[in-house]
């Protein structure tokens, strides 16, 4: 649901706020911050992991900020992103290349030990935890992301600018469609300026509601996770 406020997000503001009940977690990010932790997650994969444009990654991730990283850091590099929920844990894939191993991976702890779950091989694998700090326990071959993305600078380094027409997911879909497809949806959701929309992470999983749709109407969003809605 979407809630009004008067004007635009000012830049002092919350853009994206994570509330866990769980826990206790309350993070937020005003636009510069969530902009510090993409330029990092782009230096991660173009410096660290060498990526280049066209390069492809699997996010197995739920709504969070840090997701919002993962997904904003690997589109602003120009790498084609396959989002793959957790509602469809055990499905299999449709897509071109699903069969070959990925330049990266990202994927939580939680469904990394799922049997359901057909965690793609990649070059480059990292856990994401969705709890606060650092991961107590890393299996042998991955590593943390919350750790490594601290170990690139929060400027964004020159980058080659994005090519509309280059595929930013994996079915193929542009970065130019996906732009206009967040504008319908911001509408859909009647979506203005310093509105702020409420998201279920169990029911919004995809980053085109949660994320993109809310950014390009410059509306602000909270991810609030209930104790219903925690791993079991």
């Amino acid at each position: 649901m979407a809630t009004r406020a008067p004007a635009a997000v000012a830049t002092d503001e919350p853009l994206l706020t994570y509330l866990d009940d769980a826990t206790g977690e309350r993070t937020e990010l005003t636009g510069p911050q969530l902009g510090e932790w993409t330029a990092r997650s782009a230096g991660l994969l173009r410096d660290g992991c060498g990526l280049r444009p066209g390069d492809r990654v699997a996010v197995l991730l739920p709504p969070h900020w840090r997701t919002a990283a993962v997904l904003l850091g690997a589109w602003s590099v120009g790498l084609s992103v396959s989002f793959r929920p957790r509602a469809l844990a055990g499905l299999p894939v449709l897509e071109p290349g699903a069969d070959r191993p990925y330049d990266a991976v990202f994927v939580t702890p939680e469904r990394l030990d799922d049997w359901l779950e057909d965690v793609p091989e990649g070059t480059h694998r990292y856990l994401v935890g969705t709890g606060p700090g650092p991961l107590a326990e890393v299996p042998p071959g991955w590593l943390d992301w919350s750790a490594e993305v601290l170990r690139h600078p929060t400027d964004p380094p020159d980058y080659t600018a994005v090519d509309p027409s280059g595929p930013a997911t994996a079915d193929g879909t542009s970065f130019g469609a996906w732009r206009r497809l967040a504008a319908e949806i911001a509408t859909q959701l009647d979506l203005h300026p310093g509105d702020r929309l409420v998201i279920d992470p169990t029911e919004d999983e995809q980053p085109l509601k949660w994320l993109l749709a809310p950014l390009s109407a410059r509306a602000t969003v909270l991810i609030h996770a209930t104790r219903a809605s925690q791993p079991r």
